[in-house]
């Protein structure tokens, strides 16, 4: 008896404390005119070209529709009841439909760590506003959130690192460490900047706008984030559209190397099936693994005038460069196409310029990750990912050795103080949700395995391989997939474009 009473007491003890975190903190809506400005803390310490770009405040919406614009304030960190706020913004674009269906779409970028908001002017131009309302909703840490989480010193690491070739990867390691040291001296607590505070976001934003159903829309990584929304919570979820998804299970930096590898042979099969010039692209396949193994080791040297400066120097580079030069162009439906002859120009030895277009971009750009591109791969990614199971690729395929596609790697996050997202957000989980999923056959970033893998946990969903495309499909053709969806999301999607098969 005395032991039962003892249980009862601890559950309710638990039960209430549990309670209590809930209780911590009531979310709130401030309006605003949706001219969104930039967080004016970022703006201080911003170079001069980019604090010309952001001190623009937000474009203007067609006014032709009826617009509600916030910010949603909730805390920086729930787990502590003393944390700032943050405010986070969104735009609901009405539909002019008086019948209007009564669940709308919500859309939040992927990247991690993209912005959300201009994606409202192309739908405003579409056929989904035709049905429902839409909803843009910024992330935390992202372009016109407050605080926004960017600074300049990795930046800056980066270019020093090519300018004196000092070792790139120490230098990544002190341009961090700065990074972070600059963030916290704002007061930002980058323990709050993780999936699982994001999921909680979303769900705090349909209460306030008091929707009761909702389908969510996600690419690459907000693709796996809307699933994490689901499965905090599916009373108010409809339907998901994900778009070349990243799952919450998948373990990105093991497989990236990889799903890059296997979009280059999809390539070379094209090449070997249809290319006119079969002398130029002959065993294109063999050729390009020959080589790139071949120079896995080496070093280049190309002498580089630096725009502003009036003395070269010479920089050094290896094939990690020319990889780089070849995934952006498979990343990039409009350079796709010339990626057989990139190749073939590599391999005859013209590197020069594939790497001057690599340094002037470096040089003349800040692509350096967002902080909260940063925490979120800490927190989702490198606590979870092995090691040893790297190595193996590169024992498989010397040329991906040490080539980083992703541009936050684990040593960095050893400097940055994310905790790991839940293990629960991590796992798969079964629902019989309807699902509309997409990916192009030859995505470099998130492999077309992902969407069979989700489909297996995710029996009402439809999966749809794009041929020829890459990382996010996009396009009018699944614009129209995406409204007959939303419209009867049990219904099987009908598609007549033959470069569109089911998956």
């Amino acid at each position: 008896m005395m032991n039962r009473l003892l249980l009862s007491i601890i559950l309710s003890v638990v039960c209430n404390a549990s309670t209590a975190q809930h209780k911590k903190y009531i979310p709130k809506v401030e309006p605003c005119n949706c001219r969104f400005m930039i967080d004016s803390n970022f703006l201080k310490t911003a170079p001069s070209l980019v604090k010309a770009e952001y001190s623009v405040p937000f474009a203007k919406i067609d006014s032709s529709f009826r617009t509600k614009c916030g910010y949603l304030i909730v805390p920086e960190n729930r787990s502590k009841t003393t944390s700032k706020m943050v405010k986070l913004p969104f735009i609901v674009l009405e539909s002019k439909n008086p019948f209007k269906k009564k669940d709308p779409l919500l859309f939040t970028s992927g990247g991690p760590g993209n912005s959300s908001l201009s994606w409202i002017f192309n739908a405003a131009r579409g056929d989904l506003i035709k049905d429902r309302d839409l909803i843009a909703f910024e992330q935390r840490g992202t372009r016109y959130a407050w605080p926004y989480l960017r600074v300049f010193d990795l930046d800056n690491a980066i270019r020093e690192s090519y300018r004196k070739n000092l070792n790139k990867d120490s230098m990544v390691l002190v341009g961090v460490k700065k990074y972070r040291r600059t963030l916290e001296m704002k007061g930002i607590d980058l323990a709050g900047y993780t999936t699982d505070e994001t999921v909680l976001d979303i769900h705090d934003l349909l209460k306030m706008l008091k929707i009761d159903s909702v389908n969510l829309y996600g690419g690459s990584y907000s693709g796996g984030l809307m699933t994490a929304v689901l499965q905090k919570d599916p009373s108010r979820i409809r339907s998901l559209v994900l778009d070349s998804p990243l799952p919450m299970f998948a373990a990105i930096d093991e497989d990236e190397p990889m799903n890059f590898n296997q979009s280059l042979t999809t390539l070379f099969k094209y090449v070997e099936q249809d290319s006119t010039d079969k002398q130029s692209y002959r065993n294109l396949k063999e050729r390009f693994f020959e080589y790139f193994n071949g120079i896995a080791r080496k070093t280049f040297y190309l002498r580089y005038l630096e725009k502003g400066t009036t003395d070269s120097v010479n920089i050094a580079y290896t094939k990690n460069e020319l990889l780089a030069e070849i995934m952006n162009a498979m990343s990039d439906n409009q350079r796709r196409n010339d990626v057989a002859f990139i190749i073939t120009d590599m391999i005859n030895g013209n590197h020069k310029p594939y790497v001057k277009s690599y340094l002037d971009a470096l040089f003349r750009k800040y692509q350096a990750p967002d902080g909260m591109r940063i925490s979120v791969y800490c927190a989702d990614q490198a606590t979870y990912h092995s090691q040893d199971v790297i190595k193996q690729l590169y024992n498989i395929y010397p040329y991906l050795t040490r080539y980083r596609i992703n541009d936050v790697i684990k040593d960095m996050c050893d400097c940055w103080p994310t905790p790991p997202v839940t293990p629960s957000t991590k796992q798969p989980y079964y629902s019989l949700k309807p699902v509309l999923m997409a990916d192009g056959e030859m995505d470099p970033n998130c492999s077309p395995l992902y969407i069979q893998r989700l489909q297996h946990y995710m029996p009402h969903a439809q999966s749809f391989l794009f041929l020829k495309k890459g990382h996010g499909v996009g396009g009018s053709t699944w614009n129209v997939m995406m409204r007959e969806f939303l419209n009867n999301p049990y219904k099987k999607v009908q598609v007549s474009n033959p470069d569109v098969v089911v998956y």
